[in-house]
């Protein structure tokens, strides 16, 4: 049996997509990208037709990243929050485009914003995903100092994901950086203790520990192919997967 043809049926029917604000940009080099936000849109649209319930964070680091204004002399609790308040901006960006392709979307903010987004509460998050809306969790987790992969692990264990979809923009997880060395190795499969020992940068430790101890899966793959958000969801080999 060849391992690369899709089921019949996906293999995940509820997952958590994690974005960075940085996959927004497309080709420019600040902002959001409306021809980048369609066509991550049409791909999810993609689960969407398959009776995927998809959930999404995004990062901020399109408009501002916490960590790096605080870097940089301003108070580091001011700088994440700053940084919460760009996921805003994404998120409802991302909600722009999918709902041009006729799919219902909610916004969900750990920052109360009522004229512009629900407040986050799991059950309600639930409920529109069973009735097969996208819901876009933004402003992290509400807290300062911790990062939008951390929330991403909380929403994804609080709603019952199956699975994080880690999208980026290289094909998976590398030995060493394929940016500096072209004969990096592609790490098909390794364990969340590997992950941490090694210290792959591939989410932080609090979000790496949070899937470990849910024996929650994380598929870290390339953004940039189109159609490997399927691929993934249908449970063909693509990317890097990180189990217990």
């Amino acid at each position: 049996m060849n391992e690369n043809l899709p089921q019949a049926t996906p293999r995940f029917r509820r997952v958590l997509f994690k974005l960075s604000g940085e996959a927004l940009m497309g080709g420019q080099g600040f902002g959001v990208d409306p021809i980048m936000a369609a066509r991550i849109a049409e791909e999810i649209a993609e689960l969407h037709t398959l009776g995927v319930q998809i959930a999404a964070t995004v990062g901020g680091g399109n408009i501002v990243r916490g960590i790096s204004v605080s870097a940089a002399g301003m108070d580091r609790v001011s700088g994440d929050y700053m940084g919460m308040l760009a996921t805003v901006i994404n998120a409802l960006a991302l909600q722009n485009a999918l709902e041009k392709l006729g799919i219902f979307t909610r916004v969900q903010s750990a920052i109360e914003m009522k004229e512009v987004a629900e407040p986050f509460i799991r059950r309600r998050a639930i409920r529109h995903l069973e009735k097969g809306r996208v819901v876009i969790f933004a402003a992290g987790t509400g807290n300062p100092y911790f990062s939008t992969d951390t929330a991403a692990a909380l929403r994804a264990m609080e709603i019952g994901a199956e699975v994080i979809l880690k999208a980026t923009k290289v094909d998976g997880i590398y030995d060493s950086d394929p940016a500096i060395n072209p004969s990096a190795k592609l790490i098909e499969k390794l364990t969340y203790r590997e992950v941490m020992e090694k210290d792959l940068r591939v989410m932080d430790k609090t979000a790496i520990a949070l899937c470990m101890e849910n024996k929650l899966p994380i598929v870290v793959f390339n953004l940039l192919h189109r159609g490997n958000i399927r691929d993934v969801v249908l449970g063909l080999k693509v990317g890097s997967v990180i189990l217990s």
